[in-house]
C-alpha cells in the first residue's frame, strides 16, 4: 500500500500542493484524477522524493530513499523520454537492468510485454509518443515491481494502445499490485480505474471508489463538476502545467 501523509510544496509564495493525504491501495487500479496544473506531477516527484517538500510518502511502511531494492519494488514512469539517443531500446533495458540487478533474461521478457520485440535494436529518437510510452512502461515493470507509478500512459497511444495498456494494467492490478496511474482526463478513466483520488488546487478534493464517486456527484452533473474544477485549477495556477 502506498500511504501519502501531509504532502505540502511552495514556489516562492505559492503553495502548489497543500497538505494532501491519501492511501493507494493494491489490487486495484486508482487513477490520480485532475486537470493540468493540479498538482498531480508535483505529488508523484514528492511521493518518490525527487523533489524537496513536506511531507511523508511510504510504501508498505518504508520511504522510498530507504528501500534497499527499489527497483524491484517501485516502477515509476514519470518522464517519457528519459533515455539516451545513442542506445538501442534493448541496450537502454540492459543497462538499467545491470543498474538495478536485474537479469539479462528479463530485458526480452519486458520488451515483448509492451509489444517493442520487434523494434528492440532501434534506438528510439525516433520512435513515436506511444512507442516511447511503450518503452518507458518497459523500463518501470523491468525489476517486476510490486507498486507501478504512471504519470500519464496514454498520451500517444491510439485506440488500440489505449485498450492495450488499460487489459495491462487491470491485470498488473489483479496480481495483487499497487497501481497508480495519474489523468487529466474524466473520459476513459471508468473503463480503466476502481478507485480514485481526485485533486484540484493542490487539494484532494475526493478519494475512495470511482463508483461511488460518480454516484456521489450524479452522472449527469459530472461533467460538468470536474470542468469547474479545471477552470479553478488553471485560474489558481495561472495555466502553469509543469506544477
Amino acid at each position: 500500500m502506498i500511504s501519502c501523509r501531509h504532502l505540502t510544496k511552495r514556489y516562492g509564495s505559492r503553495i502548489a500542493v497543500q497538505d494532501l493525504s491519501f492511501d493507494v491501495q493494491p489490487g486495484v487500479v486508482t487513477a490520480f484524477l485532475g486537470p493540468n496544473g493540479a498538482g498531480k506531477s508535483t505529488t508523484l516527484r514528492l511521493m518518490l522524493e525527487l523533489d524537496h517538500g513536506e511531507g511523508v510518502t511510504t510504501f508498505d511502511g518504508t520511504r522510498f530513499s530507504q528501500m534497499s531494492d527499489p527497483v524491484h519494488t517501485v516502477g515509476a514512469v514519470l518522464e517519457t523520454r528519459a533515455w539516451h539517443p545513442g542506445r538501442t531500446a534493448r541496450n537502454h533495458l540492459r543497462m538499467l537492468a545491470i543498474g538495478g540487478g536485474v537479469a539479462e533474461q528479463r530485458v526480452d521478457e519486458v520488451l515483448t510485454t509492451v509489444g517493442l520485440a520487434d523494434v528492440a535494436d532501434r534506438r528510439p529518437g525516433g520512435f513515436s509518443l506511444g512507442m516511447a510510452q511503450r518503452l518507458s512502461l518497459a523500463a518501470a515493470l523491468l525489476g517486476d515491481p510490486g507498486t507501478i507509478i504512471l504519470d500519464e500512459p496514454e498520451n500517444g497511444l491510439d485506440p488500440q494502445g489505449i485498450h492495450w495498456l488499460r487489459t495491462l494494467l487491470r491485470g498488473l492490478a489483479n496480481e495483487g499490485r499497487t497501481v497508480l496511474v495519474s489523468s487529466h482526463q474524466l473520459a476513459g478513466v471508468e473503463a480503466l480505474a476502481q478507485e480514485v483520488v481526485v485533486l484540484g488546487r493542490g487539494r484532494v478534493l475526493a478519494q475512495g471508489s470511482l463508483q461511488q464517486f460518480v454516484a456521489e456527484a450524479g452522472a449527469e452533473r459530472l461533467e460538468d463538476a470536474y470542468l469547474q474544477v479545471t477552470e479553478e485549477a488553471v485560474e489558481y495556477v495561472g495555466g502553469a502545467e509543469h506544477v
